[in-house]
């Protein structure tokens, strides 16, 4: 059994924590806090087809260094994960590379949507967290853009009483604005994915679950109106959640002037007005998680000319920090980092609890770094960010792990 002795609690209790991992240590832990490890309901992990960028043996360790042990991977990739063949194969294929890197980090995997896979889900109900549907086109070719695709996939997830998480951008408007914009670059992301995608998109998806009274997860939630229209679904009884990314929550779309295409992802970033409004949410409920659409490209990727340059940044090393700091700042709590990053996964996708922790130096101050990453792509939009509050330990199924 290893001890932490005298470890501050995210309640402001001192205890002993005791860890049965068939050791005999004991840490002086007096100026350290314990807090739930986190689980990240949104990540891409790169198995199978882009290994080069991300791998469960890379993505795994940075997922330990963020404080993460469960993680909710997306099935946009190659090929898509959208029968019970290629859920198997991924499966499989992520046993493999977690053994290679001995971490036996908990994962779950969502089934990508197509127009015409909806009577596969009673096959894989039991092996998937959920149904992954893509109202407008993203990373990868999953794609489900006609209404009468859409409903179809909403009645016979509610049939079987499966979650449907819907990335929600509208794929007409992205190519109406697409034609409006010659010759753009990388700031005019921004304006051909606009803030109207999501809204139009986000309206489609809750009168859906509304009319068939299906789970509804809608994914990296962007913008103020996004906000109000699941404020009031909410308020109607409509079984509907919404998920932020720290990425929406720290950075705005000022960020393209430093970051170019290190600044680009589906959905893009907003004002400053809405990242208001994100916080506004988080603190009045409205936010039910936080998930880091961690997303790898490489560097030469990114350093395409737009629009070659791929959409995504990575962020499950950074998440925690970014939160610990705006604690510091008075901007959130420890009691919702916890509910954002752990307790409200659990309620809304039924997941049991488990005795995984993550224990932090609360004050430590330092910058991120990209040479200091896991993560197989090696960079992050937040290289030198100095921030207050790091992992130093990760506990999972009684394991410790020095970050």
């Amino acid at each position: 059994m290893s001890l932490f002795k005298q470890i501050n609690t995210a309640e402001q209790k001192i205890i002993d924590l005791q860890i049965e991992d068939g050791l005999d240590d004991v840490i002086d832990a007096a100026h350290l806090t314990v807090l739930p490890a986190l689980i990240d309901p949104h990540v891409h992990f790169r198995a199978p087809g882009h290994e080069y960028k991300e791998n469960w043996t890379t993505a795994s360790a940075a997922a330990l260094a963020g404080g993460v042990t469960e993680v909710f991977d997306m099935p946009n990739n190659n090929p898509a994960i959208v029968s019970q063949q290629t859920l198997a194969g991924k499966k499989n294929l992520i046993e493999k590379q977690l053994a290679l890197a001995g971490i036996p980090l908990r994962y779950h995997l969502y089934f990508g949507a197509t127009p015409d896979n909806f009577n596969k889900f009673s096959h894989i109900k039991d092996q998937t967290i959920g149904i992954k549907m893509f109202m407008g086109s993203s990373t990868g070719d999953l794609l489900v853009d006609k209404p009468a695709d859409q409903e179809k996939i909403f009645q016979k997830s509610s049939d079987l009483d499966l979650i449907v998480a819907v990335h929600a951008e509208d794929e007409a408007i992205i190519q109406n604005q697409k034609q409006k914009i010659q010759n753009p670059n990388v700031s005019d992301h921004s304006k051909i994915r606009d803030r109207q995608t999501a809204i139009t998109a986000v309206k489609q998806a809750i009168l859906l679950a509304e009319k068939y009274q299906t789970r509804l997860y809608i994914c990296h939630v962007s913008t103020k109106e996004e906000i109000d229209l699941i404020r009031q679904a909410k308020q109607k009884g409509i079984k509907v959640y919404c998920e932020i990314t720290p990425h929406h929550l720290f950075l705005n779309q000022n960020a393209y002037d430093k970051l170019g295409a290190k600044a680009q992802m589906n959905p893009p970033l907003r004002t400053s007005d809405d990242q208001q409004a994100l916080w506004q949410a988080i603190n009045d409920g409205t936010i039910d998680t936080i998930g880091t659409d961690h997303a790898p490209h490489t560097l030469i990727e990114k350093s395409q000319p737009y629009p070659q340059s791929p959409s995504g940044v990575p962020g499950i090393e950074t998440s925690l920090p970014l939160l610990l700091s705006a604690h510091h700042q008075g901007k959130i709590s420890l009691q919702k980092i916890i509910d954002l990053t752990r307790r409200n996964i659990q309620k809304i996708f039924n997941l049991p609890n488990n005795n995984d922790w993550v224990i932090v130096a609360m004050n430590q101050t330092k910058p991120v770094n990209n040479t200091k990453l896991k993560t197989k792509c090696g960079w992050s939009p937040f290289n030198g960010w100095e921030l207050i509050g790091w992992p130093i330990y990760t506990i999972l199924n009684n394991k410790i792990y020095i970050i």
